[in-house]
């Protein structure tokens, strides 16, 4: 927590499912029960490092996003090709939801994952329906995931900042991320801040 503090959690779901539910009311964002379902238990199973990052000869790494894409291109079955892109989508939610502030000044900012990880949901949403009962379910929610990716960050980013009270120093960094992604959530934080955010005319960019 910002302030110092700890949270006891007992269980981790179980706090994920509070948070979640809670976020998505904040930030007004209806979902379905199955997909609020899901993005619980990803953030049960991201919350152990070893499911997010990957072993290689320099420690743990996170795989960028260009590679998964091009694994998952580069399938040799469906199933092959499903895994890539749903790790893909998953990895994208978690980071931009829980690690957008870090983004700021770097080459790949948070509407990269956002567009990345729209795009790998959709394109499963539209490639698994017909693989039975299970896989109409998963393109149900697939596509609910890709529609409202957006969205679904700010209300991720509600849950990583819970203690977090914004001022003036985050003006910048919220316009920035207003900006690449159109987010509300953003563009309330800078109301709140009494900013009325504007785009910027083509051809220029911010310093």
């Amino acid at each position: 927590m910002s302030d110092g503090k700890t949270i006891d959690v007992r269980n981790l779901q179980e706090f994920f499912r509070d948070s979640v539910h809670a976020a998505l009311e904040r930030q007004n964002v209806g979902v379905e029960d199955h997909t609020e379902h899901y993005v619980v238990n990803l953030l049960t199973m991201f919350a152990r490092s070893e499911a997010l990052f990957e072993s290689t000869a320099d420690g743990p790494r996170l795989k960028p996003l260009a590679l998964m894409l091009a694994e998952a291109d580069s399938a040799s079955s469906r199933e092959e090709r499903w895994r890539a892109l749903q790790r893909m989508g998953d990895v994208s939610l978690f980071v931009a939801g829980f690690f957008a502030q870090s983004f700021a000044r770097r080459l790949v900012d948070v509407d990269y994952h956002v567009a990345m990880g729209g795009h790998a949901y959709g394109t499963l949403a539209d490639t698994c329906g017909g693989s039975g009962a299970r896989g109409r379910a998963l393109a149900s929610v697939f596509a609910e995931l890709a529609e409202k990716f957006q969205r679904l960050v700010d209300a991720l980013n509600d849950v990583s900042e819970m203690a977090h009270r914004h001022d003036h120093r985050d003006v910048l960094r919220q316009y920035e991320i207003w900006l690449k992604t159109g987010s509300p959530r953003a563009r309330a934080i800078l109301a709140g801040l009494r900013v009325d955010p504007v785009r910027v005319p083509a051809g220029r960019t911010l310093n």
